[in-house]
């Protein structure tokens, strides 16, 4: 069985040292999905949630949060990502909002970490923006779809 990287010998928690590792260009993709009823995505779609524009406040606090994951997660490395960019799509079934994030940085180790942060904050914000309206949301699914280096 493979050694965890993040537990040293006496199993004490720890960051990993990723100092001898090349400088890579790095790229990690995240989906997750919030599950809403129908008419609350009709007032998605209509602007007609009274917080405001609820994919635009998603999108940006998703991206302010992948930048933060260093700080949120405490072992994470604190790492100045290149680039974010989140996503939105409501599929045909009209039951749910699914969540795309990719970042992007030139580093050496990944930015799953990021990605996943990303796709988890913006749904945080879909839920507080809905919540009056909508008892019965669920967050789920959330995880890695893509991890790719160059």
């Amino acid at each position: 069985m493979k050694k965890f990287s993040h537990i040293d010998d006496e199993g004490a928690a720890r960051m990993v040292d990723v100092s001898a590792k090349p400088v890579v260009l790095r790229e990690a993709v995240a989906r997750g999905e919030i599950r809403l009823q129908l008419e609350t995505v009709r007032m998605i779609e209509k602007n007609k949630i009274a917080k405001g524009n609820v994919f635009a406040t998603a999108r940006v606090a998703g991206i302010a949060a992948a930048k933060k994951t260093g700080e949120l997660i405490p072992l994470c490395h604190p790492l100045p990502i290149t680039h974010c960019e989140v996503s939105f799509e409501i599929p045909k079934s009209r039951d749910r909002v699914v969540i795309t994030a990719s970042a992007k940085i030139a580093a050496q180790t990944g930015v799953e970490m990021e990605a996943l942060t990303a796709v988890s904050m913006a749904a945080l914000t879909i839920y507080d923006m809905c919540k009056a309206v909508d008892k019965t949301m669920r967050i789920m699914d959330i995880k890695v779809v893509s991890k790719t280096k160059k």
